[in-house]
């Protein structure tokens, strides 16, 4: 009998800004504008090249939402000689491909345009659902309305863009609303087929914030959430958790079966306090699983041809890789 497999991806972490229109009552990521708050092109370029000479395959751009709409944010942004943030990423984009790294992007909430114009770019792209429910800690954060959130997973199928979505859970949510939130992505998925994988993602206070004092979800719970995820959520759909925030091998047993992006090169830097583990370490921890990496786009959207001209010979070379390393 084959072991199961369980995948990740190994991937060079770039949060392009800090700065963001959103104040969610748990988030230790964001800052006002100003020094140090948008990483420089030598900055991103030099993390690329890092990510490239360690062996990793995904570039992976993160940044607040909308920053533009923040006070001085944008002199900011044309002192390194761009008028958008979307413009800045594409950009740095091209500069990943060129190093022969996929990039895949978490932009917040974008329109079908602003999505068409990264895909050229982008093996992936992402948006964390998080909950359906309305709750105390989204309050200040326009960009987490679920239904705006809804629409744009759904413009992403439309675009036939392979996507990474997922739960934030311990926010104030509660088992029922989970449930609802999972169903949301299931009736999305039946339609667009567009989800690559789910992320389970616990909570973890953070100093200063609003939440700070909130409880840590207990590992139970989590092994519940994977466990709904998976009976829910179509077979060919991964569902992710995060190793270095919960015990990522007892939760492959409650059915969890990726285990995210792993860098050799950037901490989490929206969990830093929370290092990587290593992969080695992880193997160990899974006997009777085989620890597989993967790409940022996976298989069978590489088979149904949904990416960009501009990035097929890149997926392809990378791929042959990873099948001739696992040989």
């Amino acid at each position: 009998m084959q072991p199961q497999i369980v995948t990740f991806s190994r991937n060079v972490f770039i949060p392009l800004t800090t700065v963001c229109r959103n104040r969610c009552g748990y988030c230790g990521f964001r800052t006002p504008a100003g020094p140090g708050s948008i990483l420089t092109q030598k900055e991103v370029m030099n993390l690329i090249d890092q990510g490239a000479s360690t062996g990793c395959t995904e570039a992976l751009f993160t940044f607040g939402e909308h920053p533009e709409e923040e006070e001085g944010f944008l002199p900011l942004l044309h002192a390194i000689g761009y008028d958008s943030i979307l413009e800045y990423c594409a950009a740095m984009c091209e500069y990943a491909i060129a190093r022969k790294l996929l990039p895949h992007t978490n932009a917040g909430i974008l329109t079908p345009g602003e999505m068409e114009r990264l895909r050229a770019v982008n093996a992936s792209m992402g948006l964390m659902l998080e909950t359906t429910a309305d709750l105390p800690a989204h309050a200040l954060s326009p960009g987490k309305v679920p239904g705006a959130r809804i629409r744009m997973i759904e413009d992403a199928g439309r675009l036939q863009i392979p996507f990474t979505t997922g739960l934030l859970i311990g926010i104030g949510e509660t088992m029922e609303d989970r449930e609802e939130s999972l169903m949301a992505i299931a009736d999305l998925h039946e339609k667009w087929d567009h989800i690559q994988e789910v992320i389970i993602q616990n909570f973890c206070p953070k100093p200063g914030t609003p939440m700070a004092s909130s409880p840590v979800l207990e590992s139970g719970e989590m092994c519940m959430t994977v466990a709904l995820a998976r009976d829910i959520l179509s077979e060919e759909i991964a569902i992710q958790v995060a190793p270095n925030l919960t015990d990522g091998p007892r939760l492959v047993r409650c059915g969890a079966n990726d285990l995210g992006g792993i860098s050799p090169v950037t901490v989490d830097y929206i969990n830093p306090e929370h290092p990587w583990p290593q992969i080695d370490d992880l193997k160990a921890a899974l006997p009777g699983f085989a620890l597989h990496e993967r790409l940022c786009i996976y298989p069978r959207f590489i088979r149904k041809e949904w990416y960009s001209p501009r990035i097929e010979a890149l997926i392809k070379l990378r791929e042959q890789e990873l099948r001739e390393a696992a040989w």
